[in-house]
C-alpha cells in the first residue's frame, strides 16, 4: 500500500493530512498573494500533523523497547 492510498479509519492523522492538501491544492488553483489567514491554516494543521506523528513515534519506541525486554 502506497503512502497516497492510505486507508481512512476515521483517524484524525489521515483527515488533518487531506485537510493539508486541500487547502494547498486550493492556493496552487489561484492567482494572487496568500494572505495571512490562509499560512495560519495550513501552519495550524500541519502543527498538529507533527504532534500527531511525534506522538506515534514514541508509541512504537515504546513497544520496541518492550519487546526487546
Amino acid at each position: 500500500m502506497t503512502m497516497g492510498n492510505l486507508p481512512d479509519h476515521g483517524l484524525p492523522l489521515v483527515q488533518l493530512k487531506e485537510q493539508r492538501r486541500d487547502l494547498i491544492v486550493a492556493l496552487q488553483n489561484r492567482n494572487g498573494p496568500i494572505n495571512s489567514w490562509e499560512l495560519m491554516q495550513i501552519a495550524a494543521v500541519q502543527q498538529a500533523i507533527s504532534a500527531f506523528e511525534d506522538v506515534i513515534a514514541d508509541l512504537d519506541a515504546e513497544a520496541e523497547m518492550e519487546a526487546a525486554a
